[in-house]
């Protein structure tokens, strides 16, 4: 199992940045591919964002393309988010994935394995 603590969250104005972290055990990072996904109050939970076990394929949804940016560090076993040009309508708390798959590259959650906590981030306007 990959266990996954996520940081970085906080409450930023409209237009900042945060750059979420999401550290992850095991000694096989490198092969899993890796998701972000957010879920606001009263609402489901919506896929942001991933990227594949070596990092040379990345997808993001359209309501964070040119603002958000994941990337990862498998020398670090970490994952990260680099969020800018920040909206109220991405308040919500962030959760990191993993996918064990070979060859796993998904915005399905349903193909995730294992989840980290949660870290909240509010844009205020």
């Amino acid at each position: 199992q990959v266990q996954l603590v996520e940081s970085g969250g906080g409450l930023v104005q409209a237009g900042g940045s945060l750059r979420l972290s999401c550290a992850a055990s095991g000694r096989t990072f490198s092969s899993y591919a890796m998701g972000w996904f957010r879920q606001a109050p009263g609402k489901e939970r919506e896929f942001v964002a991933t990227i594949s076990g070596s990092g040379g394929s990345t997808y993001h949804v359209d309501s964070v393309k040119g603002r958000f940016t994941i990337s990862r560090d498998n020398a670090k076993n970490t994952v990260y988010l680099q969020m800018n040009r920040l909206l109220p309508e991405d308040t919500a708390v962030y959760y990191c994935a993993a996918d064990r798959r070979l060859v796993g590259f998904s915005g399905n959650a349903k193909d995730y394995d294992s989840w980290g906590q949660g870290t909240q981030v509010t844009i205020s306007s």
